[in-house]
């Protein structure tokens, strides 16, 4: 991959590097975004950039404002919000994200960083935009990476990692570093070791030389690529020179000979069918679709040893380790528990070649299966020498892009795609009929139960679904019409939450709408995925809300309501944490009546304010109440903000108010509102102030504040469901109402560094499994369709176990993601190895034993950029457990097995005994 310096393509294509403004270049880069966006396609140019240098840039460009990339540059919170920019940035500097901060000026022979995490260390972005911020700020180094199509789907990454690859010259030893795109053909690798050591191509043989054993043939020049050679991140390659007598020496003086070598015979069978011969099976043949690679290509997987190396006399299988190939210890810690399933590991042992599915589109043509297959032999057959698995993850890297290349991934999702992987290609159905799905309507849950499973099974048969899948009962419930909707669908694994994420501490603030009592902040926990009905009532029992006393929810943006949520289904994780949320207690009679909305404004003075006038700024929260008259006037208006503010009354009359009028005060009316505290009497004092001056400077303004209008006493507000008026807090006022209490509004949930990380209690796998099983409010972005309303609503939906698998496999939700967030949990969750009991969870009783037990686990250390994955697996003919930690495996006690990392489980059913087996047992134990 040779790229032109990044400066001649900006200057060929007359880029313009004129001098622009902040929003210029905000403007620019982001419609240059937007433009490549529309086009992307395999070869597009796209570049690196700090994540550090380009978050100044944005601070630049955007002031205090989130991320150019998190926001929409038409949102609400950008209109009319002055930020505070921070210096422009100097240079680009990309020194961070290389390889010891230095590198060669070629971008394609700079090396990257193996440990960045995307997002947090660096950003892409396209060649039109790297080219702009060249413009304006030089810089660099240039980091460019092309847009590759990867797998059967043809899925579009942009190739951040290079493959590496050490180059070494069996004439002298010497080693070179060559790096090449995994799209790279092996002609392109000859072109470029034979440029780089001044030789003829005609005398050059490549050779893979994974492990420093070499491969059967050398590569061939040809179209092939580096991926499909299976040519690994970080491997060595062996070039070899021919001389004129057609050999060439190595550093002693040996003589190499330019023929393959000979691979080793092997007994054992590929899915059970006849011996291998230099890689072709003599029996069969599957029909291979276009593209198919089962021929010798995909049978040359020594890995650096031989095909099958058999276990030594009295050793034991299955205690093979996997070499990590770069990154790849989530997917040895998932492989670890797979082949250590008794019930896969006993059928890919045997003769699967029958159930291979060849034509399944949904599959990989079998060759999923026959890899995993080659692999879970190796690794039971090997003894204790550690298999690189590296044919298994080429094939895995074609059907599944997402697990390509040397990035950390998870073993979780690994899992779930090899385990659906392994059914398409095992799938026993070849023809997949059209099964129209019916409602329950009220029928028996046993009848829709069964006839659901009967279905599933007629498109999906396999010894996955056998062995890994169960069926739970789903209940929808509209809540408009509530219609009651039951399935029973299938699933293979159950992803549990872990109860501190699934319930979230908000604090929201409580106004008073009618103006008795100050506003009070309370805070309550309630589920994460509840909606607004939930926090109304959560806050409803917190501030002791009378019967006939309503909630309304509101978010205060930049000291104005942003939003109401008025509608009770809304989630509330549509709410952030650093939001203020305020709620206002009113009287139920007075809903659906005019709503009035009061924001605060006072002006802030300076020396030179006197000469030329100051300048007026909201501040505080606003305050929100109803009015029940059709026609109202400025007295009208004026009353009801009395009302308002008087709990923020000072308890002091001021000296100065009783010099006389003060902006339209009485002394007489200052000193009964401060000191009466009959409501009789407040309320006749309030009354007689509809005669005189009003009390309060008052504007009447539209929904952005774009304009003022005084309000008089007289004048006359047009009838409206939302009246918003202004405020003016006047230095007469400061002196009777103290407006400190409508300041400062909390979040809805502060973090940061002053809070202490404590250690939080072990919480038990049934706790999670009942968080899992809890009703909850679907999405937004998963509503259901209401057969009765005709409507998409969101629902709430309730799971039960109906129907469980021979191998239940749970998932401990330690990760959370979010577009701002990214979080893992390290709660110790403390479950069961023997007898875990389900019988209380489930719907249906069909006779089966609810009785497991663990054999397995996957798991994960660390945080969520550099973690580590391992496994610890049983093996169940010997009653031990071992610890698989990539190519190291040692034995562990039972009682180590628990730890906080535990991430994936794997249980067995405990089958219970027929009549005679304990018959059998009773005789044995009498004896």
């Amino acid at each position: 991959m040779t790229i032109r310096d990044s400066s001649v393509l900006m200057m060929e294509n007359g880029g313009s590097c004129l001098p622009c403004t902040p929003d210029e270049e905000r403007q620019i880069v982001q419609d240059l975004k937007n433009q490549s966006d529309l086009d992307l396609k395999e070869g597009n140019l796209y570049f690196l950039i700090s994540t550090r240098w380009y978050r100044s840039w944005e601070r630049y460009v955007c002031g205090d404002e989130p991320s150019i990339d998190n926001i929409s540059f038409d949102s609400p919170h950008m209109n009319g919000v002055s930020s505070k920019r921070a210096e422009r940035p100097g240079p680009i500097d990309n020194s961070d994200i290389i390889q010891n901060g230095n590198g060669s000026s070629e971008g394609d022979d700079l090396e990257v960083r193996r440990n960045l995490e995307e997002g947090q260390d660096y950003v892409l972005v396209p060649q039109q935009v790297w080219e702009k911020l060249f413009c304006w700020y030089k810089g660099g180094p240039a980091l460019p990476r092309k847009m590759i199509s990867e797998g059967i789907v043809n899925e579009k990454r942009v190739e951040v990692f290079l493959l590496c690859l050490k180059l070494i010259d069996s004439r002298d030893n010497s080693q070179t570093v060559i790096r090449l795109s995994k799209k790279a053909s092996t002609r392109q690798l000859y072109e470029k070791v034979c440029k780089l050591r001044g030789i003829e191509q005609e005398k050059a043989r490549i050779w893979d030389y994974f492990n420093k054993q070499r491969s059967t043939s050398p590569l061939d020049v040809s179209d092939q690529t580096l991926d499909d050679a299976m040519l690994q991140m970080d491997q060595d390659i062996l070039l070899e020179v021919q001389v004129d007598n057609g050999i060439s020496m190595d550093s002693t003086g040996n003589d190499l000979a330019l023929v393959p070598i000979e691979p080793s015979r092997s007994s054992l069978t590929i899915a059970g069918g006849p011996a291998l011969s230099n890689g072709h099976t003599t029996g069969y043949r599957f029909n291979q679709y276009p593209g198919s690679s089962f021929g010798s290509t995909f049978m040359d997987m020594d890995d650096g040893y031989d095909s099958y190396n058999t276990a030594k006399k009295g050793e034991k299988g299955g205690l093979a380790g996997l070499q990590n190939l770069g990154n790849t210890c989530f997917m040895n810690s998932a492989l670890q528990c797979l082949v250590h399933t008794p019930d896969l590991a006993q059928y890919f042992l045997g003769d699967y070649s029958d159930e291979i599915n060849t034509e399944n589109p949904l599959g990989m043509h079998g060759e999923l299966a026959l890899a995993f297959g080659d692999l879970l032999r190796k690794l039971w057959s090997s003894g204790r020498a550690a298999v690189a698995p590296r044919a298994f993850k080429g094939k895995l890297a074609r059907f599944a892009p997402q697990f390509s290349g040397y990035n950390q991934h998870d073993s979780q999702e690994l899992l779930a795609f090899l385990l659906d992987g392994l059914h398409e290609d095992l799938n026993r159905v070849k023809q997949k009929p059209y099964i129209e799905m019916k409602d329950s309507g009220g029928r028996p849950d046993e009848e829709v139960a069964n006839e659901c499973w009967k279905n599933h099974k007629a498109r999906n048969d396999s010894l996955i679904v056998d062995v890994f899948q169960g069926q739970y009962k789903s209940t929808l419930v509209c809540p408009v019409c509530s219609k009651v909707s039951i399935t029973f669908d299938p699933f293979m694994y159950l992803t549990l939450p872990l109860p501190s994420t699934v319930t979230r501490t908000m604090t929201v603030t409580v106004f008073y709408a009618n103006g008795s009592g100050l506003p009070m902040p309370f805070t309550v926990t309630l589920m994460k995925h509840g909606c607004c009905k939930d926090l109304i009532l959560a806050l409803s029992t917190a501030c002791c809300l009378k019967i006939d006393e309503g909630l309304l929810l509101a978010e205060v943006y930049n000291h104005q309501i942003f939003r109401f949520f008025e509608n009770p289904a809304e989630l509330i994780s549509s709410i952030k944490d650093d939001e203020h949320i305020v709620a206002y207690r009113f009287d139920r009679k007075q809903g659906g009546k005019i709503k009035l909305e009061i924001v605060n404004r006072w002006q802030e003075k300076s020396a030179s304010d006197y000469l030329k006038g100051s300048e007026r700024k909201l501040f505080g929260a606003p305050l929100v109440t109803y009015l029940e008259e059709e026609h109202l006037s400025g007295a009208d208006i004026d009353i009801a903000v009395s009302k308002l503010l008087s709990p923020l009354r000072r308890t002091y009359s001021s000296a100065k108010a009783h010099g006389g009028k003060e902006n339209g005060f009485l002394p007489e009316v200052i000193d009964e509102l401060s000191n009466s505290h009959n409501e009789s009497v407040e309320t006749a004092e309030l009354e007689d102030l509809c005669s005189r001056e009003l009390s309060f400077q008052l504007s009447l303004t539209d929904e952005r504040i774009s304009s003022c209008k005084p309000i008089q006493k007289d004048s006359i507000l047009k009838p409206g469901k939302h009246i918003k008026v202004l405020l003016d807090w006047t230095d007469e006022v400061h002196e009777l109402y103290d407006p400190s209490y409508i300041k400062d509004l909390p979040v809805v949930h502060k973090t940061g560094f002053t809070v202490k990380k404590t250690r939080q209690e072990a919480i038990s796998l049934f706790s999670c499994l009942d968080a899992f099983l809890t009703e909850e409010p679907l999405g937004p972005d998963d509503m259901w369709y209401c057969p009765q309303c005709k409507e998409h609503r969101q629902a709430t939906k309730k799971l039960d176990l109906w129907m469980l698998p021979d191998v239940l496999v749970f998932h401990l939700k330690r990760f959370s993601y979010s577009r701002y967030l990214k979080n893992k949990l390290d709660t110790f969750v403390n479950f069961p190895i023997l007898n875990l009991d389900l019988s209380k969870y489930m719907k249906s009783k069909d006779g089966e034993s609810y009785v497991y037990d663990l054999f397995a686990i996957s798991n994960h250390y660390g945080g969520l950029g550099g973690g580590h994955y391992t496994a610890y697996a049983k093996l169940i003919d010997e009653n031990r457990w071992y610890h698989f930690d990539d190519s190291h495996v040692s034995p562990v006690s039972e009682g180590d097995i628990k730890t906080s990392a535990a991430y994936v489980l794997f249980y067995r059913r405990v089958k219970s005994k027929t009549k005679a087996e304990m018959a059998e047992t009773s005789q044995g134990h009498c004896c």
